[in-house]
């Protein structure tokens, strides 16, 4: 025979299933309304790489996977509340161990954090110049660089290239841990594509009748003999106008180039030398470039000045001054100007 149980009994049990099934819910939702996560700065250092793309959730897995958070739903959860999705770029950055998911979010936002080295390339240097340059601003080796640069494959270079001279393109450049001399180089040559691609390069060349080499080349010495660059179009003119005339360029900058040296000084053995980049004996352009110019030097080159100019002198090298004439007599006054410049220093 059963026994009727009082009413405040059942009552009781329903209200303890009642609570055991809420303490049970909380456990279940609580890593989703409060993820795990550490506290404080985090100690040590860890670099993790975020990939190009990545959302914030797969930024969250690959910090979490490092110990940086303790969870990706804590990161996930204080990027979206403050809204620093889009703040979040790709790269490399040195972050600490056991951090909390604000202080990682911070750290990923503020740029100092990116493991990356920046080298500015400036125009006008030569392939040997530049790789020096590269070197000491990359802590690559220089030996690899200069393997790099005789590989016409892993550059890419346009098929009208003769060799990576003239088409490592001047400018500021990130360098990333996992970057190769290689790499770096390929960057540089799809930076001038870039900037051939802008200047429409080889429809202007055939306006200028000139192979898209001959204009690197011209643009090239532009860089090496001019001083402003408001001059570039003007000394692109005169090399026209000679080459017009069929006269010999006689440019210094050719001549020191092929004795793999610099000054302000030429003399007349110097102007002797055997080289096909010896526009003093060698008649037209010399046969390639003979530095790595920049856009301002490539678009002279592809519009030059209007002028019936056949020489120029940079007068006074020090403030870049260069005169331009028709005129020899003036010409080798401007001459005598330099030499008395050269001579007074």
């Amino acid at each position: 025979m059963s026994r009727l149980r009082p009413l405040w009994l059942l009552a009781g049990g329903a209200a303890v299933v009642a609570t055991t099934l809420g303490v049970g819910g909380y456990v279940l939702v609580k890593p989703y309304l409060m993820p795990a996560d550490f506290e404080g700065a985090g100690s040590g250092t860890v670099t993790v790489k975020i990939d190009e793309g990545a959302s914030a959730r797969e930024i969250a897995s690959v910090l979490a996977d490092a110990g940086v958070v303790a969870s990706a739903r804590s990161f996930v959860r204080v990027t979206e509340e403050q809204a620093k999705g889009k703040s979040l770029r790709p790269g490399y950055f040195k972050l600490r161990k056991g951090m909390s998911a604000a202080a990682a979010l911070k750290l990923l936002v503020a740029p100092e954090s990116r493991v990356v080295r920046r080298v500015t390339v400036a125009e006008g240097l030569r392939l040997p110049e530049l790789l020096d340059r590269l070197t000491a601003g990359t802590g690559m080796r220089r030996a690899d660089f200069a393997k790099a640069a005789a590989d016409r494959q892993e550059l890419d270079l346009p098929a009208y290239a003769e060799s990576a001279e003239g088409f490592l393109f001047p400018a500021t450049y990130e360098v990333e841990p996992d970057m190769t001399p290689g790499k770096v180089l390929a960057a540089m040559v799809e930076r001038y594509r870039h900037a051939a691609h802008e200047l429409d390069l080889e429809a202007a060349a055939a306006k200028v009748h000139l192979t898209p080499l001959e204009v690197v080349t011209v643009a090239s010495i532009l860089q090496a003999e001019g001083g402003r660059d408001s001059d570039y179009p003007k000394i692109a003119r005169v090399i026209y106008n000679r080459i017009k005339a069929r006269v010999p360029l006689q440019l210094d900058a050719t001549v020191l180039y092929a004795q793999k040296r610099r000054s302000l000084k030429v003399t007349e053995k110097d102007i002797k030398v055997k080289s096909p980049y010896n526009t003093y004996l060698r008649p037209g352009l010399p046969p390639g470039p003979i530095a790595n110019p920049g856009e301002k030097a490539l678009q002279a080159a592809l519009h030059p000045d209007q002028g019936d100019w056949l020489w120029f002198v940079t007068t006074d090298p020090e403030h870049r001054i260069t005169k331009f004439t028709d005129k020899e007599s003036e010409f080798v006054r401007y001459r005598e100007e330099l030499n008395k410049y050269l001579g007074t220093r």
